[in-house]
């Protein structure tokens, strides 16, 4: 039977958390969202573009602790945002304009013959917004 000491372990495991940490703070520089004309790129693991005439809906949810901007498209599916994103660990105190823009440009940019879709079974939290589209957004 060998032994080691408890100090090695605990090195051991402290290098890898702070491995893991530096490569997070790296990476979490090429995540976010890029906004044009006609489309929103998504930066995360995987770059995905996202026409505006597409987009149903820009929330903000809570998801594991943290407030993150969410797209909803027609077809139903949900892209969360990586960045902006607001928790306890990391407080973007920008967010509320962050999400405000992203709302903006959609609205300012989903084109005129932008419809809304209804989808089944979507239930939206919320007062609905004043022409009664309820996936618009709260802007």
């Amino acid at each position: 039977m060998t032994w080691t000491p408890a100090g090695s372990e605990i090195t051991e495991s402290l290098g890898i958390w702070i491995a893991m940490l530096f490569v997070l703070l790296i990476l979490g520089q090429y995540f976010g969202v890029t906004l044009t004309e006609s489309t929103a790129t998504v930066h995360s693991l995987r770059r995905r573009t996202i026409q505006w005439s597409n987009v149903q809906a820009i929330r903000v949810e809570r998801f594991q602790g943290a407030q993150i901007v969410v797209i909803y498209e027609a077809g139903g599916r949900r892209t969360r945002l990586r960045a902006p994103i607001t928790g306890f660990l990391c407080w973007d105190r920008e967010f509320e304009e962050k999400f405000r823009t992203i709302g903006r440009w959609w609205l300012d940019h989903r084109g005129p013959d932008w419809t809304p879709v209804q989808l089944p079974g979507a239930q939206w939290s919320g007062p609905p917004v004043p022409d009664g589209n309820p996936f618009a957004s709260p802007t």
